[in-house]
């Protein structure tokens, strides 16, 4: 019996999701489906509620609410742990657009890494990400006897230099999404 964990980091899993029109999915399906026929040992989910001014806007607490409420029914799925980090605002871009800069999720998901591996609690783990920063837990992990996968979108949502560092690949395409979808 192989015991798997899943990491999913939400920007990188709702940025997959957008290029296949943004189906809504069953999230303990998917961690299923990561581990490719493993028993999982629990999925981890990393992100940030929206951004919210100091004064918020009607829209701007709408958003968070509806990201509170998805951090809370993912929490209640079996096995499913849900990290958040900080959404910090950097300014705005020359059209004026707002610029806003994820804060804490990578850190988390690295150290959840390196403590399961550590902890010899899991033989392997399952990264649905796309960031190079993940490397260095990446190979801990490894180092360590874990078997790594990446769960990754098409080529180009990906860095070249995570999908090189992982023991085994799997790609979310729109065919899998299509056996997950939420009804």
């Amino acid at each position: 019996m192989t015991r798997t964990a899943v990491y999913i980091d939400g920007g990188y899993l709702k940025h997959v999701l957008d290029s296949y029109g943004k189906p809504k999915i069953d999230f303990e399906k998917f961690a299923q489906w990561a581990c490719q026929g493993d028993t999982l040992f629990r999925a981890y989910y990393y992100d940030c509620l929206p951004y919210q001014s100091a004064n918020p806007t009607p829209e701007e607490r709408e958003r968070v609410s509806r990201a509170q409420q998805f951090h809370t029914a993912l929490i209640r799925l079996n096995r499913f742990e849900v990290r958040e980090g900080k959404l910090a605002f950097r300014g705005n871009t020359r059209n004026g657009d707002p610029i806003f800069e994820q804060k804490r999720v990578d850190l988390y998901l690295g150290i959840d890494i390196a403590s399961l591996a550590s902890k010899g609690k899991v033989d392997a783990m399952i990264i649905v990400a796309g960031d190079s920063d993940f490397i260095p837990a990446v190979k801990y992990a490894r180092d360590e006897g874990i078997i790594i996968r990446l769960a990754h979108g098409p080529v180009q949502t990906y860095h070249q230099d995570l999908w090189d560092a992982v023991d085994e690949r799997i790609e979310i395409t729109e065919k899998v999404l299509r056996g997950m979808i939420r009804t």
